[in-house]
This record gives structure tokens, C-alpha cells and sequence, in this order.
């Protein structure tokens, strides 16, 4: 599918950047936003807000690509011993409650008339029904949270926005400063590639998949 009009959220980090460039090689319109480059702080409402209030178009794509592993230095827990309630709610507000603010406006920034797309970035390791190590407990359950949100989402919108796909996606492990220091024995993908084949994915949904969970080569992942 080749979109008009993107909204890419998190557009300085690897995954947005490499999103921006692609979407831009297809001639797509697109409004960059992030932190470092427009101050938009998705932990802050009021930032949310201000910056989300004074966009004035629709968009056919909308993606959240924010989000972190490791905050103020809190790296991933191997144990319950590990878990500290600082860390957890840093991880919830970054990865679950920046993205459901996010999604607060959705409805006035989509296009309702034609098709739409939805994509939040995710984790595989936010699946339930997949988790077979354990660990990781603030980030796991920061990424259940969000994956919950995007679906509760999709219902929502899919009543005023017949037309949309809202979805959760996992975009493998990429090749960021987000992930150097975890990345160990797992393959990895480039950034522009990773990109690439996220846009694909979304490419081939339309609103009968939208609420869903999907990995970067289009499977479906577990709750």
C-alpha cells in the first residue's frame, strides 16, 4: 500500500528514523515527532497534548515507534529479587501509558473516509501465552500492558473508523543503540530493513486484522 499522509511518533530513534526514510522514498507526506527533535515527551501528558492538539490534518498511518529497554540505567530483571517499583513504573509509563496517550487522539487524526493503519510497537516478549524464560518482568509486562491497550483501542475505533487496521508489532531484534548491549546470540536485522519490513506488514492489513498482534514477517504472535 502506499500512503499520502504519515504520522510517525519517536521519529529520532533507530526504528522511526529508518520508518521516516522509507516512508519518504515512497513520496508519502510525513510529520516527524520525537522528543529530541520537537520535545514531544510521551510521559508528559500536558507535552502530549500541546504538541498532539496542534497538528491540523488527518493521516492515513499513524505508528508509535517509541519506547525503551533500559531507563535511568534500570537494566532488565533476571529475578524477583531485582524488581524495583521506580523501575516498573518508569517502564509502564514509557511503554504502556506514553502509547495509550497517544492513541487518545487517534480518532480526529485518522482519516475515517478511506483506509487507515494503526501500527505501536511492541515486543515479542510482551506475549503471554509465549514467554518460556521468565525474567525481564517490568519491560514483559510494560509490553503486555501496551498490547492491551492497542487492542482495546482497535474496538473503539473500529466504530467511527470503518476502515482502519490498529495493530501491535514486534519488529525483531534490531540493530540500535536500544539494543546493543542484549542482543548476545539472537539475530538482528538492520534498522532499514527492519523498517521495510514493517511497512510490508502494514501494507497487507486491512480492517479485518485490525486488534491484532503481528511480528515483522506478518505472523501472528500470541497474547
Amino acid at each position: 500500500m502506499r500512503w499520502k499522509n504519515a504520522l510517525i511518533i519517536g521519529a529520532s530513534g533507530g526504528i522511526g528514523a529508518a520508518l521516516c526514510a522509507a516512508l519518504k522514498a515512497s513520496d508519502a507526506r510525513i510529520t516527524e515527532l520525537s522528543r529530541s527533535g520537537d520535545g514531544l515527551d510521551i510521559t508528559d501528558e500536558a507535552s502530549v497534548e500541546r504538541t498532539l492538539c496542534a497538528l491540523d490534518q488527518t493521516y492515513d498511518l499513524l505508528i508509535v515507534a517509541t519506547g525503551a529497554l533500559e531507563i535511568e540505567g534500570a537494566e532488565p530483571e533476571k529475578s524477583l529479587k531485582q524488581i524495583s517499583g521506580k523501575a516498573m513504573m518508569d517502564q509502564f509509563a514509557l511503554n504502556a501509558v506514553g502509547p495509550a496517550l497517544i492513541l487518545r487522539h487517534a480518532a480526529r487524526l485518522l482519516d475515517r473516509k478511506s483506509a487507515a493503519h494503526i501500527g505501536v510497537l511492541s515486543a515479542r516478549v510482551g506475549s503471554i501465552g509465549d514467554n518460556r524464560l521468565g525474567g525481564w518482568y517490568s519491560y514483559r509486562a510494560a509490553k503486555a500492558a501496551v498490547n492491551q491497550i492497542v487492542h482495546t483501542s482497535a474496538i473503539e475505533l473500529a466504530r467511527t473508523h470503518k476502515s482502519l487496521a490498529c495493530v501491535a508489532m514486534h519488529p525483531g531484534t534490531v540493530q540500535t543503540p536500544f539494543t546493543e548491549k542484549y542482543v548476545a546470540r539472537h539475530a538482528t536485522v538492520p534498522a532499514p530493513e527492519a523498517a521495510e519490513n514493517l511497512l510490508g506488514v502494514l501494507g497487507n492489513l486491512d480492517s479485518s486484522h485490525t486488534g491484532q498482534f503481528f511480528d515483522w514477517s506478518g505472523e501472528r504472535v500470541p497474547w
